[in-house]
């Protein structure tokens, strides 16, 4: 499959960016429509631990609870659309745990389209198990050959019939992990920024061609395993392990890496977890998912209302399978995503979407670092800087990241964004640090190389090299 790089931006300002429209809609399964003028809710969940040990006894949570208690759910509270993730756990790695699943949950979604008019269809995110110390590559890894499963596990999935296929990749995920720890925000851009981008656009050339080899859409990807890391360990207003100006700016680094799945042939939507959703949707126009306020059954984060100012699916992250009051846990929180979306929806028919996603992005602007760049009119400007370098995965990620700082400094010398005497100073550091950094992509891999030599399961043969 070609690369094609995004050198321009899909949006001729950043207020055309509104939830419910992406410029390139896609559409799947039975009856979805993703981006094509309203939001649709997008359930997240996982088995009750012990239902992996046997094939029917998975299918079975799965298929017969699982899937059927949402799509009952959906009809009985009359929510038209409804899109199921299915995030496969690491056992479903062989087909005769998965291809049940995905093959009856398909079934259903057929059965419950038929008979009710029910608009539904699923997205299946394979694992990625890879490990650096054993080999990201095929043929690199003798002990669990995780690279060789990570494709079986999409070939099982489109194969028997999913609609959408997602992964969360985990190129990069090793300095990530050194980055975050070690607050150095060049070490993230040389692990995520660039390696993490030569890693996913080798992995989706091959995902694209699978997917589309079975008829299947290839939805998305995101920087879970780095930027999300960052984002958690930040954490809230208590919260000083990591500096929520160094989990921002991890952010817009990440989001040049997460734009080459759609670079390879992806068409969306990309993943719930992916925060930096509002920044490449200025940049493709296609079509995201966003998690927030309604996925505190999986966690907590700084701009729960901001990020659904520009989503085309409303997710819950992921809850575990289980009774609560108001039914399985399963239905409460499809119930909490489904009103939202519908909600969002009423705006779009009034023809007040843009007052409801000012709310939205009002009330968390001011929350936090990240919050403040997330904001569609800053993420429009990180797109912009990754558009204008965007043939280069180095200067892209790199100018990213000083457009997040720059925004960052002049949020607080404005005195519209605070931070405390420790963020400022990160901040500060950050700017020497990315600023000091050659704009040759040659010279800056062959000193990131030599300086980061030591960090733990680093090898460049993992990506390629």
């Amino acid at each position: 499959m070609a690369v094609s790089r995004y050198t321009k931006l899909a949006y001729d300002c950043a207020d055309d960016m509104v939830f419910g429209f992406a410029k390139s809609p896609v559409s799947y399964g039975f009856g979805l429509k993703i981006g094509a003028g309203y939001v649709i809710p997008e359930i997240n969940y996982a088995p009750r631990p012990g239902t992996e040990k046997e094939p029917e006894k998975l299918r079975r949570e799965y298929v017969d609870y699982i899937t059927k208690d949402i799509l009952d759910r959906a009809v009985t509270v009359g929510f038209p659309n409804v899109q199921l993730e299915t995030e496969w756990v690491s056992q479903m790695n062989q087909a005769k745990l998965s291809a049940p699943v995905v093959a009856g949950q398909q079934e259903m979604c057929e059965k419950y389209h038929e008979e009710y008019g029910l608009n539904c269809g699923t997205r299946q995110t394979i694992p990625d198990q890879r490990e650096a110390d054993h080999g990201l590559r095929p043929g690199m890894d003798s002990l669990h050959a995780y690279p060789e499963k990570l494709f079986e596990c999409a070939d099982i999935a489109c194969e028997n019939g999913c609609n959408n296929l997602s992964i969360e990749s985990v190129g990069g995920k090793e300095f990530a992990d050194f980055a975050v720890t070690n607050g150095d925000i060049v070490a993230f851009l040389f692990g995520v920024g660039y390696l993490g981008s030569v890693d996913m656009t080798w992995l989706w050339q091959q995902l694209v061609d699978i997917a589309k080899k079975n008829h299947c859409v290839a939805g998305g990807d995101t920087n879970c395993s780095g930027a999300n890391v960052s984002m958690f360990m930040a954490g809230g207003m208590m919260d000083q392990d990591v500096q929520r100006t160094f989990s921002a700016v991890t952010r817009a680094i990440a989001s040049a890496r997460t734009l080459c799945a759609w670079e390879c042939g992806a068409v969306g939507p990309d993943k719930d977890c992916g925060y930096e959703g509002p920044i490449v949707k200025s940049i493709a126009g296609k079509p995201t998912t966003q998690e927030g306020k309604n996925c505190q059954c999986a966690h907590c984060d700084l701009q729960g209302n901001l990020i659904a100012q520009c989503c085309d699916l409303w997710s819950n992250e992921s809850v575990e399978y289980h009774p609560e009051f108001g039914g399985t846990s399963v239905q409460c929180w499809f119930g909490s995503i489904g009103y939202e979306a519908s909600l969002m929806n009423t705006a779009i028919q009034m023809k007040q979407e843009k007052v409801l996603r000012d709310l939205y992005m009002y009330s968390d602007r001011y929350r936090g670092p990240e919050a403040y760049i997330l904001a569609y009119d800053h993420a429009y400007e990180i797109g912009k800087a990754i558009a204008e370098n965007g043939n280069d995965l180095y200067l892209r990620s790199k100018a990213a990241g000083m457009k997040a700082v720059e925004i960052l400094l002049k949020g607080y010398e404005s005195k519209e964004l605070g931070l405390t005497t420790k963020q400022l100073e990160t901040l500060q550091d950050i700017n020497k640090k990315l600023s000091a950094l050659p704009d040759d992509t040659d010279k800056f891999v062959e000193w990131a190389v030599k300086e980061y030599k030591d960090v733990p399961n680093f090898s460049m043969k993992n990506y390629g090299f």
